[in-house]
């Protein structure tokens, strides 16, 4: 991705210029406000029937083609596993699936909006994170045939490249946090990304975290809907598990009973092979480090958006921390005996 794309905020657009976009482009009038997003302008709509969608304008600095990649997915997958609880493409008047806006040149497009409650405010249990797992496992056996002319991608968000990062931990201003996630870069680089890049690659989701999770209102253990293909790649499968899995941990005794159920029922819907399964506490470190790393440089780029940047950041930290406390190889022996026997 061009740096600018996570260093530049895209245009401003008021409410009142989305709603006019929607009943242009759509046939569609209602209820209309902001959301929050991390590099585009989005926009909620309630319409008069009570159906929900939102309006997403992609920041200009991106390439069209990438922002078409994941509307590209999206139909993909709708067509392969039309059960997965995913947003769907709504075509407009004129039946393309997204178009220009030409004050901003912002590639504009709109989706189904998922109802429900984020799970970054849900309560959380192993039996959520079993069904998470299953539907991160279907989204990855329903992509491994797709292919796109953008999906080759480069991203700072890519847990298996962690060294690109390295030059932002001078905005970790705390000299032993900064040490810590210079190791686990410097361990991930020498022992890891070789074994890592052999590994089977396809597109993958990239970014299973709370805040692209919805559950069902008074259900928190159903999982109504998985969000935001925006950071979608080719890159080793195995990668879409370790990214999800880095937002699994818990405090207490048990940090790692939501990280296994998670694994095991991603296992059986995509099983994995001894290869994949050993290099998934590195992978989940990456990831953590990916997230402490370019919030911190990112905050500092864009303090008017701090806290929307923020929102994963002490939940990186904590389970950096964690991991690093266990003696060496310990969870990849957990990951080994609970998957036992289950290898392909």
């Amino acid at each position: 991705m061009p740096a600018d794309v996570l260093t530049l905020a895209a245009p401003a657009v008021s409410v009142e210029s989305a709603a006019r976009l929607i009943r242009e482009h759509y046939g569609l009038t209602g209820r209309i406000e902001a959301i929050p997003g991390e590099r585009d302008r989005n926009f909620r709509l309630t319409d008069d029937r009570g159906r929900g969608f939102v309006l997403k304008m992609a920041n200009p600095a991106e390439a069209p083609a990438i922002t078409r990649l994941q509307g590209a997915a999206l139909l993909h997958l709708a067509a392969r596993d039309h059960g997965l609880p995913l947003p769907r493409v709504v075509p407009t008047l004129d039946g393309r699936s997204d178009f220009v806006h030409g004050e901003t040149a912002m590639l504009t497009r709109l989706l189904t909006y998922l109802d429900g409650v984020s799970l970054h405010a849900s309560a959380l249990s192993p039996l959520q994170s079993a069904r998470l797992g299953a539907l991160l496992g279907r989204i990855d056996r329903a992509l491994a045939d797709f292919r796109h002319e953008a999906m080759e991608r480069q991203l700072l968000w890519d847990a298996t490249r962690v060294g690109q990062v390295r030059g932002l931990l001078n905005s970790i201003e705390d000299a032993a946090d900064r040490a810590l996630v210079a190791r686990t870069i410097d361990h991930f680089e020498d022992r890891t990304a070789p074994i890592v890049h052999a590994l089977p690659r396809q597109l993958i989701h990239n970014d299973l975290n709370p805040h692209n999770v919805v559950t069902r209102q008074g259900d928190p253990d159903t999982i109504a809907g998985i969000i935001d293909f925006g950071d979608a790649l080719s890159a080793p499968a195995v990668a879409d598990l370790g990214t999800a899995l880095a937002y699994q941990m818990d405090e207490g005794e048990a940090p790692l009973a939501r990280v296994l159920a998670f694994a095991r029922a991603y296992h059986a819907e995509r099983p994995l092979t001894e290869a994949e399964i050993g290099v998934l506490p590195d992978l989940m470190a990456a990831r953590m480090v990916l997230t402490i790393a370019i919030t911190h440089w990112r905050a500092g780029l864009q303090p008017e958006n701090r806290a929307y940047i923020l929102r994963n950041n002490p939940g990186a930290w904590a389970g950096l921390r964690r991991l690093s406390g266990f003696a060496p190889g310990a969870v990849g022996a957990l990951f080994g005996s609970a998957l036992q026997g289950e290898t392909r």
